[in-house]
Order: structure tokens, then sequence, then C-alpha cells
């Protein structure tokens, strides 16, 4: 009941009306927000543009198949994209059945193994950010499988479509990072999106990328 008395409320006459979840950004915030994205995506290729070569020829070396991993995912308002991967595993899933990654999982490869521990992989999401299809900072998406699975079952999880997905989030920084293999850890993942979506500002956002680079040294979540 506490909770209800800090969401935001308007008058309407003699009515009270209370929001349960915010509205989208709006325009202002999503200007702000790209600007900051498009900066950090540009500045970050130009950066690590040798060592993302370097990793592609060293996947390409390591295991048969691509360097990059396509999937089909959905952003905001639902509209699905293709988001951008080093290849970590042995397969290229992207159909109604998608198996999660797991500990000890033998589909992945001795260099992805390594490349999901560090995030590498996560890399190539920069050029997603530069189309507009993602952010650098915004709820993970999931599968387009894993959607269709968890919208079913979780009431409230649409409402993570109400912004641009992103390379992490808050509920990755707050020990919600790798498989959710039961309802209940998708369901608190969720809580975490959603409350980062009631709650943005430019300083959460920095604050998110910070606890990143800190998790990024010492996850025992990635595998």
């Amino acid at each position: 009941m506490g909770e209800l008395f800090q969401r935001t409320s308007r008058q309407f006459g003699e009515t009270v009306g209370v929001e349960f979840q915010r509205a989208p950004l709006t325009i202002w915030e999503r200007t702000l927000k790209r600007s900051l994205d498009v900066v950090v995506a540009l500045g970050g290729i130009a950066a690590l543009a040798p060592m993302l070569l370097i990793v592609a020829v060293a996947i390409k070396l390591d295991s048969p198949g691509p360097a990059l991993f396509k999937q089909t995912r959905r952003g905001f308002n639902s509209r699905e994209f293709k988001i951008y991967k080093f290849r970590t595993m042995t397969v290229l899933e992207d159909g109604p059945v998608i198996k999660q990654a797991e500990r000890n999982d033998v589909r992945i490869t001795r260099l992805g193994r390594w490349l999901r521990k560090t995030s590498l992989d996560e890399l190539p999401q920069l050029v997603n950010v530069l189309s507009g299809e993602m952010s650098i900072v915004g709820p993970r998406p999931h599968a387009k499988a894993h959607d269709n699975q968890f919208s079913d079952l979780i009431s409230n999880y649409a409402f993570r479509h109400h912004m641009k997905p992103g390379i992490t989030g808050w509920a990755q920084v707050n020990g919600l990072r790798g498989e959710t293999e039961t309802v209940d850890k998708m369901r608190k993942r969720v809580e975490y999106d959603l409350d980062y979506l009631r709650h943005w500002s430019v300083w959460m956002d920095f604050k998110i990328v910070f606890r990143t680079i800190k998790l990024v040294v010492n996850d025992s979540q990635a595998y």
C-alpha cells in the first residue's frame, strides 16, 4: 500500500488518478537518450574496431560457422529486428522453440565461453544501437520464442516494450543476468525492467553502465 502513494498521481475534479505504469518516454527524453546512444555507440565502435576484428577472426578459427549470430528480437512497441552478437555456440537457433543457454552447456564453444563470461559477445549490438533498434541501457531483449512464452505467463511482461531494449539493463546489474529457467526468475527480471522504466533518468543510465563494467570483471552468472 505504501508503494501506491509513491506513484505519480493527477487530480481529475474530485477524482484522483494514480499512474500504475509510466507511459513511454516523452519526445524530449527519447531525443536525449538517443543522442547519448549515438555518441557512445560511435565512440565504442571507433575505439574497439581492431579488437572486434580480432575476435571475429578468432571465432572463425575456433569453430565452423559465421563470426556473427543474428536472432529475431522485439524492440520498442514490439517491433521485430535482428540482434547481432558474436557467435558463441555451435547452433544458430531462431525459431518457435529456443533452448536458453545453461551452465556447462555443450553447445557453447571454447572461445564462446570466454566471450560470454566477459560479455564481449554483446559488442556487435553497438550496430543495433546506431541503427536505432536498441539503446545502450534498457530492458534486455529476449528471443521471440521466449517473449511469446513469458507474455502468456506474466501479465505485465509486455510493458517492457515501452522502451527500446538495451545492451545492458537494471535487472542485469541487480543479479538477474543469465538463464531464467523458471517463471519466478523471469517475473523478478520484469519487475526490475519496469522499475527502470518508471524511474528512468540520464544519471540512472550512467549508473547502470558503470555497474555493468564492474560486473563484467567478475560475474559468476555469465556462462
